[in-house]
């Protein structure tokens, strides 16, 4: 399936989505957040034994580190009923696509709903070093069909 880069929403929005879902529901959640680098990737995963407080506060300093290197962000929603490609297929596209660029992260959150699929909230955040690199990056790629990799 072709990876089409158009569901772009502001910071803003995704962090309020993030923090509606953990600090009203956080119990109807599980997930995990992954970060892709040139260095490699780490992933968090939201265990059963940990609280929705400390997954959001774990959550919260990856994102601010991820600030600290990368400051400029396009954050893509993935839902469902859209028939959106995979979390994953997406965040390896994004990250195939910007190894021109010097430095960039790629970082998916996953909350997942425990009682129904319709509460899940899917975002990639690609995240530049330079605002030129998300520019072009966006010229390039929003709205157009991209062809996996197998």
């Amino acid at each position: 399936m072709a990876i089409l880069f158009k569901t772009v929403i502001d910071e803003n929005t995704a962090f309020g989505m993030i923090e509606s879902a953990l600090s009203g529901h956080g119990s109807d959640y599980d997930g995990y957040l992954n970060v892709v680098a040139d260095e490699g990737e780490q992933t968090l995963t939201w265990g059963p034994n940990m609280h929705a407080e400390q997954f959001q506060a774990e959550v919260t300093e990856i994102f601010r580190a991820t600030w600290d290197l990368c400051s400029f962000w396009v954050v893509y929603e993935r839902r469902d009923d859209r028939k959106d490609p995979a979390a994953n297929d997406i965040r390896n596209a994004a990250f195939r696509l910007t190894r021109t660029y010097d430095g960039v992260l790629v970082v998916t959150l996953s909350l997942l709903g425990k009682l129904d699929d319709a509460d899940d909230i899917e975002l990639i955040f690609v995240c530049f070093k330079e605002d030129p690199q998300r520019r072009n990056f966006r010229v390039r790629f929003e709205g157009k069909f991209i062809q996996p990799q197998n």
